[in-house]
């Protein structure tokens, strides 16, 4: 009957439209648990995950991080990832919220520079730019991944 198939049709249309919508309502956008959690207990949900190194360093370049930190993270007008100088630290908490909000508003929440590096200008936010919590934990995945954050000034 063709009542019928038009029906399942629109039921499963139904369906997949509610599944979408609360998967896009469960993707927190980054910053948001940044109020919510206190400083220092941010945990990356992704650490040591190959396949979230490989989708990190995709987001990285999409984001357009590599503008700054060069594609393999190798500096430029912005520090490198890739050295054992991290302005202010190494922990997955602190890279989280400076990738967040940037390094002015890093500041402003209390975290002081632990180290110094040429740099151009201030770390701009990106809480706007990069979808998700969940993204933004697989490129902190691929920034760790680059060796740089293992003995380094912390």
């Amino acid at each position: 009957m063709p009542g019928t198939a038009v029906g399942a049709s629109r039921a499963i249309f139904a369906l997949l439209l509610i599944t979408l919508l609360s998967g896009a309502a469960a993707a927190k956008k980054p910053g948001e648990a940044l109020s919510a959690t206190e400083k220092g207990q941010l945990k990356n949900p992704h650490a040591g995950d190959k396949q979230a190194v490989d989708a990190g360093h995709k987001l990285f370049m999409s984001a357009g991080c590599n503008g700054c930190h060069g594609g393999t993270g190798g500096g430029g007008m912005g520090p490198p990832l890739t050295n054992a100088v991290w302005i202010y630290g190494n922990d997955d908490d602190t890279l989280f919220r400076l990738i967040a909000l940037g390094s002015d508003d890093l500041a402003k929440a209390g975290y002081a520079r632990k180290g110094t590096e040429a740099v151009v200008g201030p770390m701009p936010p990106f809480k706007d730019i990069i979808k998700s919590d969940d993204d933004l934990w697989k490129i902190v995945t691929w920034i760790k991944s680059l060796g740089a954050t293992k003995g380094a000034s912390k």
